[in-house]
């Protein structure tokens, strides 16, 4: 799973960065409003941590924005304000929880978990189903529902069919999948895509599933049953 950090104080975000990737989420920092609002807009997140206090544009608009491009990811604000009306004016902006600073960095991480396992829509879960397939996200093991037989898999091909069973039957395009599963400042390259997808699909193969990932001749892929 992604997470954007929007914290203008580097020194900040970088210590929450790295605690997150200690936990095993991917995590991207952006330092201002803006480049903040143009990375939530690309929708690859699953949660967003965001300061309300930040140069160019302030946490509140972001997520007032966020809300008119139909955003889904889970938002926790960060902010010195403590006071119950700012708290309101945050949930009443979209947010999904609220930590006032300063704060220990366990706390916030658990909140983090806490948004993530929700059982709740557009949240992921610790198993996905399509077809005959049935993804364990933390045990990394996909099973075949029919023949019952499973294989483990590996890390980037973990975060790659998730992203697929988290929208199947949508045609995704290679810019998402980078942005997804590389960051957004990858410097990925296409064939290295093609060879994660090849090994993606003879796993799902050798396990006897139906579901398949097609080439969209000009816009992407796409799971199918």
């Amino acid at each position: 799973m992604r997470i954007l950090v929007v914290e203008d104080e580097y020194s900040l975000a970088d210590v929450i960065a790295t605690k997150l990737k200690q936990e095993k989420y991917e995590v991207d920092i952006s330092t201002d409003g803006e480049e903040g609002l143009y990375n939530a807009l690309t929708n690859i997140y699953d949660l967003i941590i965001l300061d309300i206090m930040l140069p160019k544009m302030n946490g509140l608009e972001i997520l007032q924005e966020m809300k008119d491009n139909s955003i889904t990811a889970k938002v926790i604000l960060l902010t010195a304000k403590a006071g119950l009306d700012d708290k309101l004016k945050g949930f009443d902006f979209g947010a999904d929880d609220y930590v006032t600073k300063p704060f220990h960095i366990e706390e916030l991480i658990a909140r983090v978990n806490v948004q993530l396992r929700k059982n709740g829509k557009n949240t992921p879960q610790d198993v996905i189903e399509y077809g005959d397939l049935s993804f364990n996200i933390r045990t990394s093991t996909l099973t075949c529902l029919t023949t019952d037989e499973s294989i483990h898999i590996p890390y980037r091909e973990l975060m790659l069919l998730e992203y697929f069973m988290n929208n199947k039957e949508a045609i995704i395009s290679k810019e998402q999948i980078y942005d997804k599963v590389w960051g957004i400042d990858n410097d990925f390259e296409s064939n290295n895509l093609e060879a994660y997808l090849s090994f993606l699909r003879k796993k799902i193969k050798i396990i006897g599933s139906t579901v398949t990932i097609k080439a969209v001749r000009g816009l992407g892929y796409r799971m199918e049953k």
